[in-house]
């Protein structure tokens, strides 16, 4: 299920609480191709829920949600499964690698999970290795890398199924100032070679970012740095 068109993302009016407390209140927001934008926010301010719901995997409260102008409203469990598979990558604070799977077992699961026939994921996966200069790194076991080295990989696992959009959420909180800087240019290399929109989220409201859009979320509104 891929879509084609400029406008990926679109919340508009988007209202989250949990319990008593409302973290989104009314958030509009527009992802085109070619973006890179950052989502900037102290902790708690509710930067996770919205990726969540912006990758589908949360509904909002109220408001809605359209990636590639279908409102996710319209979709079933199924249609957002297979929407969230084909066409967003996700890349976690804490890498959220399978230790028991190798650096090229843990980028070729969503290929399986999407059904591509092995000869065909493993091409893939050794094509992205290659391109990001971590060949070496195949068939080593998650313990054995660098924080670095996990982001990375963590990277190309969400780049496998040739998404149009990285949501990345805090990527760089568990990494020193070497390895941010490098998981950065990463990122721009993706956005400008690749034309893959990215959503990051920082607590950090004053560092500069390789971004062509910058956002704060404060008291559950989200503004625009112009």
């Amino acid at each position: 299920m891929r879509y084609t068109g400029d406008l990926l993302i679109e919340l508009l009016n988007v209202r989250k609480g949990y319990g008593s407390v409302e973290v989104l209140k009314g958030v509009n927001l527009r992802i085109e191709e070619g973006d890179f934008a950052s989502i900037r926010g102290k902790s708690g301010a509710g930067k996770t829920t919205m990726l969540r719901i912006m990758g589908l995997l949360d509904p909002p409260d109220e408001g809605e949600i359209k990636l590639f102008g279908i409102p996710a409203s319209r979709l079933n469990d199924d249609e957002r499964s297979k929407l969230r598979l084909h066409n967003i990558g996700f890349v976690f604070q804490f890498f959220n690698l399978i230790p028991s799977l190798t650096v090229r077992e843990n980028i070729e699961l969503p290929l399986a999970l999407a059904g591509i026939r092995k000869e065909e994921r493993r091409n893939r996966v050794t094509e992205l290795l290659r391109y990001f200069d971590l060949i070496n790194l195949a068939e080593r076991f998650p313990d054995t890398l660098s924080g670095g080295e996990r982001q990375r990989v963590a990277v190309m696992r969400a780049l496998a199924n040739n998404p149009r959009i990285i949501l990345a959420d805090e990527p760089t909180s568990s990494l020193d100032d070497e390895n941010s800087e490098l998981l950065m240019d990463l990122f721009r290399r993706i956005n400008r070679e690749k034309r893959v929109a990215i959503v990051m989220t920082t607590t950090d409201l004053y560092e500069k970012l390789p971004t062509n859009r910058d956002f704060v979320l404060k008291d559950g509104r989200l503004t625009e740095f112009l």
